[in-house]
């Protein structure tokens, strides 16, 4: 009999790509793993991994074990759905990954009616870069996600995933007062803050000044959406900024309309095998819900 808890450490490594990165992930030593995977090898009698440099690759059976590991953890996770349901209550944990102006603006007011509404229900919230939260919900490192999308530039698709919409969001030139900046050209001349290089934000912001006919002259850098905003306020920076990050306050800098109005969409994302879940079916209520008070 292959024991399950082995074959999701075989699965674990298909996905990470190291013996290192899987005992990371699961707080255990890399010795630790590597006995786990040694006894899976042999309750399977076929060879598992092949050694790669310093590396282990996975072996054509282990491919095959891999796959079915996935299907027996989507039916388990099916089991679990369908035994919550029978209850009455919403109880149990979430784990919600965001990214920060969402949880800046939408959290909040989300948390305050869990709080009120299901209180046995636990959500535990880390902040994380859209991106790499899809993915992190895939591999089961997560159960819901609030992710976004820019104009033109999809976000990732993961296999089994869904995707709900939450809201859309416009994004707005962010200057400093009184500077008379009127449209994006105004602020061709301007030092410029952006999230990091590689994020959907900073693709698009930089596409936009681009089309408008220059190149922003960047000269910091962060994901942290209050430093822009302190930057554009003292007024060493100007930033395109989403409205979600004014949530409940009203906006410290002055904000231009882009041409277009643009906006990007603001959605939820869960593991198609948990969606019917009384925990993600609460939680997304909510979120939904949160919106409308913005």
């Amino acid at each position: 009999m292959l024991d399950l808890r082995r074959l999701r450490l075989l699965r674990e490594l298909k996905i990470r790509g190291t013996i290192t990165a899987v005992a990371e992930a699961f707080s255990y030593s890399p010795s630790s793993v590597s006995q786990q995977l040694a006894l899976l090898e042999t309750e399977a009698g076929v060879p598992l991994l092949t050694k790669s440099g310093r590396r282990v690759q996975l072996t054509p059976q282990a491919e095959v074990l891999v796959a079915h590991t996935h299907q027996l953890l989507e039916r388990m996770e099916l089991m679990e759905s369908e035994l919550v349901s029978s209850l009455t209550e919403v109880r149990g944990t979430v784990r919600l990954a965001v990214f920060q102006s969402a949880a800046l603006g939408i959290i909040p007011q989300a948390l305050t009616l869990l709080a009120d509404e299901h209180p046995a229900l636990r959500v535990e919230i880390t902040q994380r870069e859209p991106e790499n939260a899809l993915f992190e919900v895939w591999a089961r490192e997560f159960d819901l996600v609030i992710a976004e999308q820019y104009p033109g530039h999809a976000a990732p698709r993961e296999p089994d995933l869904d995707r709900v919409a939450l809201c859309a969001d416009e994004l707005r030139l962010g200057v400093p007062a009184g500077r008379g900046i009127r449209s994006l050209a105004d602020a061709a001349e301007l030092p410029w803050v952006m999230e990091p290089r590689g994020t959907a934000s900073r693709h698009w912001s930089e596409q936009v000044c681009r089309r408008a006919g220059f190149e922003p002259d960047v000269r910091f850098e962060t994901a942290d959406l209050q430093a822009h905003i302190r930057l554009i306020e003292s007024g060493n920076a100007v930033a395109i900024l989403p409205d979600l990050v004014w949530s409940g306050r009203e906006p410290s800098v002055e904000l231009v309309r882009l041409t277009g109005s643009p906006t990007r969409t603001v959605f939820t994302s869960v593991r198609e095998a948990s969606r019917e879940r009384p925990t993600i079916v609460a939680c997304r209520d909510i979120l939904r819900r949160s919106v409308a008070f913005l």
